[in-house]
């Protein structure tokens, strides 16, 4: 097998202001990690597919399965405390050669991007989607702060790739404040992470405001 896709799916929804966790939320007629998965599966439809979700969820997801007729195949694997533990769980079940690993609640990431990011895995071992800022940057507190250099800085998106032993390797070392995503933990064993244009429509859902910025970009999809 070449690609496993390991989807997290752990968010509560704080910041949402929801009962019902972000990533059940419904966008456009479907809930926002099916969306998610359905963009992997039509990328690439032998692509082994693994979701991550909270068990105390599972009966939830269970019956959105049903409710929405979901039939696209994929692997559910327990979610962890942290974002860390859950990708860990996922790597024991990742068959694929080279795994990339995305966030739920990124519905809007498109097949030219994923193919992007796996292309230069594949030729670089590891592979991270970014943007350039816009804005300006100041760096300190409100009292004492001084401006900093935009190009010299990036934000940085999923799904983010890597060759399965790198990530696998990275993986070893033991979970920390500072792990928020996946090239962090790799960088720490010496692998360099290779930077590739990410995309304006690949937000992370996790405001009121992010969802409907998330329909009109859809709406607007539908019209080209």
């Amino acid at each position: 097998m070449q690609y496993t896709v390991i989807i997290t799916a752990g968010g509560i929804g704080k910041r949402m202001q929801s009962n019902i966790p972000k990533q059940f939320l419904v966008l456009d007629e479907l809930p926002v990690l099916m969306h998610t998965i359905s963009v992997f599966y039509n990328w690439d439809n032998d692509a082994q597919i693994i979701v991550t979700l909270p068990k105390d969820w599972w009966t939830y997801w269970e019956e959105l399965i049903q409710k929405y007729n979901f039939e696209i195949p994929y692997t559910l694997i327990a979610g962890g405390v942290e974002r860390y533990d859950s990708i860990k769980n996922a790597l024991v079940e990742a068959k694929g050669a080279y795994i990339a690993v995305h966030d739920g609640v990124r519905p809007l990431i498109d097949s030219d991007t994923i193919t992007r990011v796996v292309e230069l895995a594949k030729q670089k071992g590891s592979a991270i989607p970014v943007m350039s800022l816009k804005e300006s940057l100041r760096k300190g507190t409100v009292n004492r702060n001084s401006a900093r250099n935009r190009y010299e800085y990036f934000t940085v998106q999923t799904p983010q790739c890597f060759r399965k032993e790198i990530l696998h390797n990275a993986y070893q070392q033991p979970f920390t404040p500072n792990v928020t995503d996946d090239s962090y933990l790799v960088e720490q064993i010496g692998q360099p992470i290779f930077l590739v244009e990410g995309s304006e429509f690949n937000l992370k859902i996790t405001t009121p405001v992010d969802m409907k910025i998330a329909e009109l970009f859809l709406s607007l999809r539908k019209s080209q």
